[in-house]
Order: structure tokens, then sequence, then C-alpha cells
């Protein structure tokens, strides 16, 4: 849209006066004097403006200021996004080569370490393997920081873009679209990429939205931890299901055990190697599973038993890996016993005691037990993200008391 203006000479004007008419465009480009010109417009500029004239005016203004905001911030948010890529790729590519020198620097610190404390004595060689696992923890919890604060930024980016959506309602969206529309389908993406990356950070410090674990940092006859269930343990059936994450599973590793006087081993979870075992009514009804157990890596283990028919079974992070029936069938287990996490009562000598050989050493967490046998769809749902929000009528983790003793703890 072409305005006309005039010029006036410095002199009082007399009837032979001319007026320079200019004109100007919106791109700011003047396009006069054109007098004396057969392609010049005719313009009566000294004619009063109407209020028709004047409201046109106000929204031909209004109109272009409207345009320069949305133009301004079409640039402002192409920029952000563009800068937040760039700082996404730079954030990526600092976390990978920091986290892989960390890893690769603190790993062989702990292997040359433990060659050295072997030498010395076992305890030290313990030690060091639980400042391993505090650094691991630590770069992890970095990488989770690190992540939470570009996913606020991009929180921030979309509420801007929201807002640029709801005023292209009332105003239709001009120039750039398609590579805005680009660019938010990026940021899409990159947010399910971070919080897929956030989800397996958070697993490899503690599993299922679980917020505390106990430590046992070294096999010992002085570390365990006991429990008291909140029910009785006068049992016909039941499902225990565990998260561990063993330092080093020796040919007998208790998970957890419970026994009375008469008879110790009423009910246990226990290691063998990368074997899990489930054992109800004595040492000579037992469920075994092999290749299941991976030192340093947190597995989820349940077992289940019924005395109507004898039914046992082990489930691996929610999968079925073995079954039996005959196993303590007519059986019940009776009240009054022991329950302990990490060794077993009567478990060296004739008279009671601890073993050191048959101490756990690393973490678990999500200790649940239930005075029924679960069903396949309730025991896939234990090893889920939120299992740790399930709790057991037996035993319910975050919610039975279970007592660390001799250096075992809690750890978040």
């Amino acid at each position: 849209m072409l305005f006309c203006v005039f010029r006036a000479s410095v002199s009082v004007p007399d009837e032979d006066d001319d007026y320079d008419l200019m004109y100007v465009n919106l791109d700011n480009e003047i396009e006069g004097p054109v007098l004396g010109t057969e392609e010049t417009v005719s313009c009566d500029c000294q004619r009063e403006h109407t209020e028709w004239d004047k409201l046109f005016i106000m929204l031909e203004n209004s109109q272009m200021k409207e345009n320069m905001m949305l133009q301004a911030m079409d640039e402002t948010l192409k920029v952000d996004l563009q800068t937040l890529k760039a700082e996404l790729s730079q954030l990526t590519t600092n976390l990978a080569a920091t986290f892989a020198a960390a890893v690769e620097k603190v790993t062989s610190h702990i292997v040359s370490q433990v060659e050295h404390a072997l030498v010395r004595n076992s305890d030290q060689a313990e030690e060091v393997k639980r400042l391993h696992e505090s650094e691991q923890g630590k770069v992890l919890e970095h990488v989770l920081l690190l992540s939470h604060n570009v996913s606020s930024r991009l929180g921030q980016l979309e509420s801007a873009w929201l807002r640029r959506s709801e005023q292209d309602k009332f105003s239709p969206a001009r120039g750039d679209n398609l590579i805005l529309n680009s660019l938010w389908k990026e940021l899409q993406q990159t947010r399910a990429e971070l919080k897929a990356s956030q989800k397996w950070a958070a697993q490899h410090l503690l599993p299922a939205g679980c917020e505390t674990a106990i430590l046992f940092p070294m096999r010992s006859k002085k570390i365990f931890g006991s429990v008291h269930p909140t029910a009785g343990m006068t049992l016909h059936s039941f499902t225990a299901c565990i998260w561990i994450k063993v330092t080093e599973a020796l040919e007998k590793t208790i998970v957890f055990s419970y026994g009375t006087k008469l008879n110790p081993y009423e009910i246990q979870l226990y290691l063998s190697r990368d074997s899990a075992v489930l054992i109800v009514g004595g040492d000579q009804h037992k469920l075994a599973v092999k290749n299941v157990v991976v030192p340093g890596k947190w597995i989820h283990l349940c077992g289940a038993w019924s005395s109507e028919n004898g039914s046992a079974s082990l489930w691996v992070k929610g999968e079925l890996a073995a079954t039996a029936l005959d196993i303590a069938d007519a059986h019940t287990i009776p009240d009054g016993g022991i329950l302990q996490i990490g060794q077993e009562k009567n478990g060296c000598c004739v008279g009671g005691g601890f073993d050191e050989a048959l101490a756990f050493s690393g973490k678990l967490t999500g200790f649940n037990m239930w005075d029924r046998v679960l069903s396949a769809k309730e025991i896939a749902v234990q090893s889920g993200e939120d299992a740790c929000s399930i709790r057991g009528n037996i035993i319910g983790w975050g919610v039975t008391e279970v007592l660390p003793y001799g250096g075992a703890q809690y750890v978040s």
C-alpha cells in the first residue's frame, strides 16, 4: 500500500509554489519525487481524513505492528529451537565422552585396587567395590540432573509454541510455518529420547521406582537384615518377590530365609553362581533355574508355592523360568520362625549361628510376600516401572519393619 507525502519549500509559499510528491511503500523505499512525469499518481494529500479514513489507517497500522510482532516471535522461536538443538547435540557428545571416560577411569582404578587389595585382605577389596558403585552412582545422578535441566527448557519452548499457536487462530500463520512445524516434530522426538535416557539412568540407580535399598557392603557373618512380618507366617501357599544386585554369588548365597527351631529351611531363596534356587519345607524340596544371575546388574526374582499339589514356580524379570510339582505337597509352613535377608539361621553348625560363606553382598530392594499364589499378570507387574508401589500382605516393602545389622544400611 502506498502513502503520499509532500514537502513544502522553506520560504513563504506563493501561488506558483509546487510541492514535491514522494511515494513511500511499506518496504521503506522512497519512490519520488516524480512531478513532471506522466507516471505521476495524483493524490489529494491535503484532503482532510474522514472518520472512516482514520479508522482504516488505524487498522492498517495495527496490522503492521501485529505482522512485525509475529515475525519477531517467529525469529526468536526459531533461534531458540536451533540453539537448543545445538546444545542438546553438544550435551549428548559431552555426556557420552565424560561418562565413558569416567567409567573407564573408575573401572581401571577399581581393578587395580582390587588386585592389590586381594593380596592384603578381602575387607579392603570389598571397600573398593563399594567405592566403585558410589562413583558410578554419582555419574548417573549427574546425567539425570543435566537431563532434567534440558527437559525444563523444552517445556518452556513448548509453552511458547502453544502461545504462538493460539495467536495463529486469530491471525493466519505466514512465512516459514513448514520449518517451524518441522522443528516442532524434532522437539517432540528430542523430548521422547530424553525421557528414555532418564528412565535408563534411573533404572541403573534403583529399579522399579524404588526410593531405597539395603546395601550389604561385604560378605560377613555379622551383616544381615531382620524382617518382622506384618501378619502370621502360617502358610499353605505364598508368593515372594525381590529385586537384587549381587556383587558375587558363591555356591550358596542367601537372598532371604525363613526357618524355625525344628526346621531352619522352611523357605529359602538363594543364589548358586548364576542360578536361582527356591526351597520349601526342607533342602530336599527345591526348584532351580540356571543362567539368570549376572553380578553387578539388577534382577527381579519371584518364587511361588502351593501345598495343594506341591506346585512351585520361579519367575525371572516377570517371566516364568521354571516350574515343578510335588514340592512339599500338603505341607504347612508354621508360624513363630525367624525371617532374615542376606543370611540363614542355623546355617553353619548345630546349635545356631551364621556362616560367612553364605552371606549376601550387594543391594536388594522391593521385598514383598503374599499368602497366596499370584497370577502370571500380577507377577509380571512386580517387575514393572512402579513395582515398588505394590506391597504384599505378609511383607510389604516400605511398610514392614526390616532392620539392618552389622554394617548393612539403607541407601537411596
